[in-house]
Parts: structure tokens; sequence; C-alpha cells
């Protein structure tokens, strides 16, 4: 039977944390949680379900997790936030994979939908995300994004049919905070990249995005979440341009 390591980043994750933690449970045979010294009761959590936790000072997303993976003592890794849970439906699909003599592909990537402001959106982009989630470590690494990093994998991938719920935001003042570190990372990559924009661009960013997912990708379906979804994607959008704009403009001017 192959040895499936969970490996996870957090901080300041104790209201998600256990039930990500309890989804794992009959499947992971190790679970590893890099947590970036949070103050709140994280590893305390964390530490009752048995996981092995590492303390390591946040740099970005994928160094963070390929440090994670890297811990692992498995080859075969799940690659976990610890805002995510694992249904019932993925964990059996899970089980079976890792009992199997040989594994068919490389990878697998798992269908992710968002739990926001109390409903199981389905619209407006948030449903049937394929993430790479599952991979041997042997063919695969980060690619190194500051934020929104990815997995690059060497060979072929599969798909499995279960699901990942992604309970991303506790409410809305979280969501602030979270776009606002995303925004500004994001923007400080833009400009580090060689990236200019006109000064308008951030509302014609924002306006472009917010109707893209509020209207052609069916947000306003999910009701009110779809629209404060819709919105903050717009938020995020105008905001990492708004921040390369800053940048760019003090570098001029130093």
């Amino acid at each position: 039977m192959n040895r499936l390591a969970a490996v996870i980043i957090a901080f300041n994750e104790e209201q998600n944390i256990g039930r990500c933690l309890a989804s794992l449970q009959g499947i992971a045979d190790e679970i590893v949680l890099v947590d970036s010294h949070s103050t709140d009761r994280t590893a305390e959590i964390s530490a009752g379900f048995g996981c092995r936790i590492l303390q390591r000072a946040f740099t970005n997303y994928s160094e963070q997790k390929q440090f994670a993976v890297d811990s692992a003592s498995c080859d075969w890794v799940f690659s976990i936030d610890a805002d995510e849970e694992v249904t019932p439906v993925l964990k059996a699909e899970i089980r079976k994979l890792m009992q199997m003599e040989t594994i068919p592909a490389t990878g697998y990537c798992i269908r992710r939908d968002l739990v926001y402001l109390g409903r199981h959106m389905r619209f407006g982009e948030t449903g049937n995300e394929r993430i790479l989630r599952i991979f041997n470590r042997k063919f695969a690494r980060f690619n190194g994004a500051v934020v929104h990093e990815k997995v690059e994998l060497e060979g072929p991938a599969g798909i499995l049919k279960g699901k990942l719920l992604h309970f991303s935001y506790r409410d809305l003042p979280h969501q602030m905070e979270k776009i606002s570190g995303y925004a500004a990372r994001a923007g400080e990559a833009l400009a580090a990249s060689g990236k200019h924009y006109p000064g308008f661009w951030p509302f014609l960013k924002f306006k472009s995005t917010f109707i893209t997912y509020y209207i052609i990708k069916g947000g306003f379906l999910d009701g009110y979440p779809g629209f404060m979804w819709a919105l903050m994607r717009g938020m995020y959008a105008s905001m990492k341009i708004a921040r390369a704009i800053e940048i760019n403009k003090t570098a001029r001017h130093a």
C-alpha cells in the first residue's frame, strides 16, 4: 500500500484547522503542519490530531508549501489548505487510490467548491475549480509564485471525482484583511516583473472583473453572496494594479 502525507501551512487558523484535520482522518499516514508562529490555538489544536508541527517564518506561499512537502516522510503528498475540508466521497476515493499496487498518474486534480457567507456557491466561477493537490513529490514542485502558487508536474495528471469544500473567509472583515495581503504581494510581483499601468487602469480592472464574475459567470444566481463575491474579486483585481502603480511611482521619484 502507498503511504500518503497531508501537508498544510497555517497562521492563526484555529477556527478552521480542526475541521480540516478531522476530515483527513483515515487517509493520511502523516500530517505535517508548517505554522508561521500562530498566536492563537492553531498549534494546540493540531497537536491534538497528532500532527508533526514545524515552525517557520512565512516567506511566500510557494516556498512555505514546498518546505512542507520536503519535510514529509512520504513521496505521495496531499497539499491541503487549513480552510478546506475533504468530503466523504473524496476521502473514499483517495483511500482507494492509495491502495492501488500501481498508481497510474503522477498527480491528481481535485474539484473544489466554495462555501461563502454561509452559502455553498454554484456560480461565479466558484464551483468545480480543479486544482492539482495529490502528487508524487519526485515529479512535482511548486512553481515559485508569491501568491496563487501552482504545482508543476512531470507526467500525466488524473482527475478525482470527489470534492474539497473551501471555507475561505470567516466574514467580510476577514476577507478584506486577506485581500489586502494578497493584493500587496501580487502588486509587488507585477512591479518586479516590469509591468506598468496607466492611472485609470484600476478602475477599468474593477469594472471588468465585477461584470465578469457577476454577469458573465452567473454570480447573480447565488444571490447576495454572489454579489459580494464579484465585488470582492473586483476589489482585489484593482488593488493589486494600484499597488504596482504605487511602487513604480515611488521608484521613479527615488
